[in-house]
């Protein structure tokens, strides 16, 4: 059987939500863009079932066995990487989020909250809210699970500078050592020193899944400690729109929360430099 991304994604829905069974996962599989019938998901579970990727739970619906679970960490990356280079460049293009008028449509990210953890994630959210990473905006929403979070992401930069013709180049991406001013919300943070890159020319990669499931970033560090490790996207833009994008990406940050790190071409600073013709920016998520 040879594996398409459609099957990747149905194997990650049912990671999600195991057991499940074929008429929930016909559900999420539309939720999730895919024009599909209840009789061609059986088939594909039939399929996983007999590559021993997906096992029946009586009375409940199928799970992932072992050699699904290390099928789906390693397979079509290609395909996956792919996939959301182009899904970012179609949200980018949708972003009208305006930091002059604080209004528009922006791109959010989401995690859920188990109900008995809610208390605990707002107490959270208002300290980064008084931290130098606020403003922490967030809208609010009850599912079957608990409650799900949303918060503006670094794709919503690009959104606002794509508007204005000012196009971004994603470099690289990883984790950085972040220094935080506790009791001074109004005064920035800086970012100290790169921690770790996940190279590539021109890649997008879902590397927060990646790291925080890695367990390799530490937010509340710069709330408790002043330092912290976060998650960044490193992207340039061209030099001749430098005043301008750098204006727009200062607005947008203060109004929308993140740490931000503006340079010109070799000027020296935590983000490896990797062109000498763009200036780059690191963005914060």
């Amino acid at each position: 059987m040879d594996i398409d991304r459609r099957t990747y994604d149905l194997m990650r829905l049912i990671r999600e939500n195991e057991p499940i069974g074929s008429i929930r996962l016909v559900d999420l599989m539309n939720r999730h863009g895919y024009s599909i019938k209840s009789r061609t998901i059986r088939l594909i579970l039939s399929e996983l079932d007999e590559k021993a990727f997906t096992e029946k739970v009586p009375g409940k619906g199928r799970k992932l066995t072992a050699a699904g679970r290390a099928e789906l960490g390693r397979g079509n990356i290609a395909g996956r990487f792919g996939h959301i280079r182009e899904k970012i460049v179609t949200l980018t293009s949708q972003v009208t989020y305006d930091p002059v008028e604080d209004a528009g449509e922006v791109v959010a990210g989401s995690a859920v909250v188990p109900h008995d953890s809610v208390d605990e994630a707002l107490s959270v959210l208002d300290d980064l809210a008084d931290s130098s990473l606020g403003p922490v905006v967030t809208a609010t929403d009850a599912v079957d699970e608990g409650v799900r979070f949303q918060f503006p992401s670094s794709i919503t930069l690009d959104g606002v500078l794509l508007s204005r013709g000012i196009n971004t180049t994603l470099k690289t991406a990883g984790l950085v050592e972040y220094r935080s001013t506790p009791g001074e919300p109004t005064t920035p943070g800086e970012v100290v020193r790169y921690i770790d890159v996940i190279n590539g020319e021109g890649s997008t990669m879902d590397v927060v899944t990646l790291l925080i499931e890695a367990g390799r970033t530490d937010v509340l560090g710069a709330l408790v400690r002043d330092t912290g490790i976060l998650i960044v996207d490193n992207r340039e833009f061209p030099i001749t729109r430098f005043e301008e994008a750098r204006d727009l990406a200062i607005t947008t940050t203060t109004l929308l929360g993140g740490a931000l790190d503006v340079r010109r071409p070799r000027e020296q600073g935590p983000i490896p430099l990797v062109s000498t013709t763009r200036r780059t920016r690191s963005r914060a998520l």
